[in-house]
């Protein structure tokens, strides 16, 4: 046996896996196939926020004043040896929402500017620039439409910039869309975007650990993320990187001390530390989190296993439906989710049946038109989630749901 075989039955083996899905908590009645909408933490993440909670508790005084900021610290330190850059080009945040209002609200735009994104972004980024761009007058969202179907990454590269403009200020563009699930090719966008004049504010929630992530090479202005997506921290763990050109223009969304008096802040970071008083624990619990993936599982062991689970979703849906993906079949365009087309019908209604009666919970999409299926898998996944998810949904689609 070769090793490239022996290497993708190992991958591909659900009881190699089983002592990972221990490491989770997910109700015994439910098959989750939407870690890239809220990821549920591992246990012993949760162990470590509550150890971090419990000590806020018994004196907060102690953990305020004198753990707080050297444990922020330390797992900033951690969050920017895992992501690739300074530490000081990072600051904490709650997610990838709040991380893209702070860019909003320090990108200063001017009359005449445009801001370019895809129809691939995530609802709620498209509403934070347009109302950025209402409320200075002359400015506008500009839309870039990705070809249906992608087969080279030039493909993706000629139609965002196809749209933009001399007037075209700043591009916002996903690292790995939401909708529909694809892995952009995010370095030739950046290096075109920059060749241009162009800032670039990557929009990055679903990448960190899906995907492998170098923000010292990225040549990006902004990236926001959460970690309480693949990476598995706690929810209202997430992250802001801005690149120090741009350090002294950001706006803090709430203006308080910034440090732990009688420190003050000097850098552009020391505001995002105190923000008011707040529990911080899932910021903390990042370093576990990081830590498990990174160090137990691996990051390629864990990118090949949930890519295999994946995959074989891919090859079952297809095959069901005959309808072809949007992508070639490669882990260089999807990586542990991927959106597949489904015929024409109900959206929601045939979400709200998989869930109410087979307890299946996996979001049914419906973009640009198109209603698809987009199937998240990570540790605690083995295939006999995708072929129950299957089974129910060709019963379905044969009841014409």
């Amino acid at each position: 046996m070769s090793n490239t075989t022996e290497r993708t039955s190992a991958v591909e083996n659900d009881e190699a896996w089983s002592r990972w899905r221990d490491e989770w908590s997910i109700r015994a009645d439910t098959i989750y196939l939407n870690h890239g909408s809220f990821g549920p933490t591992p246990n012993s993440v949760r162990e470590c926020q509550l150890n971090w909670q419990h000590q806020l508790a018994n004196q907060p005084m102690d953990f305020f004043v004198r753990k707080y900021e050297p444990a922020w610290l330390a797992a900033r330190e951690r969050l920017a040896r895992f992501v690739d850059t300074a530490a000081d080009n990072l600051v904490f945040v709650e997610n990838a929402t709040a991380a893209m209002n702070v860019v909003a609200n320090s990108f200063a735009l001017k009359s005449g500017d445009e801001v370019l994104l895809t129809d691939h972004e995530y609802g709620a980024v498209f509403r934070i620039w347009q109302r950025a761009c209402q409320q200075t007058q002359g400015t506008a969202v500009i839309t870039a439409r990705l070809p249906q179907v992608i087969e080279s990454e030039q493909q993706v590269v000629d139609a965002i910039f196809n749209a933009a403009t001399p007037r075209t200020r700043l591009l916002v563009v996903s690292h790995v869309t939401s909708p529909t699930a694809i892995i952009l090719p995010i370095e030739r966008i950046c290096r075109e975007a920059r060749r241009r004049g162009i800032a670039v504010c990557v929009d990055g929630p679903h990448a960190p650990a899906q995907v492998p992530l170098s923000l010292g090479t990225l040549s990006c202005d902004f990236y926001t993320a959460s970690l309480h997506k693949w990476v598995s921290a706690p929810l209202g763990s997430g992250f802001l990187f801005v690149a120090p050109p741009w350090h002294s223009r950001v706006e803090v969304p709430q203006l308080s001390w910034g440090r732990i008096p009688p420190s003050k802040p000097s850098a552009w970071w020391d505001e995002f530390v105190w923000s008011g008083t707040r529990d911080p624990s899932a910021y903390l619990a990042t370093e576990a989190a990081i830590d498990l993936l990174e160090h137990q599982v691996g990051l390629s062991a864990f990118r090949d296993r949930t890519h295999s689970l994946v995959r074989y979703a891919r090859e079952r849906i297809v095959d069901l439906t005959g309808r072809a993906p949007s992508t070639p079949d490669s882990e260089h365009w999807y990586g542990s989710m991927v959106s597949l087309p489904l015929p024409p019908g109900d959206a929601s209604a045939l979400q709200k049946m998989l869930w109410q009666d087979h307890r299946i919970e996996v979001p049914i999409v419906e973009h640009n038109g198109q209603r698809s299926i987009r199937v998240s898998c990570h540790l605690y996944n083995r295939r006999a989630d995708i072929n129950l998810l299957v089974e129910n949904l060709k019963v379905a689609l044969r009841q014409g749901r």
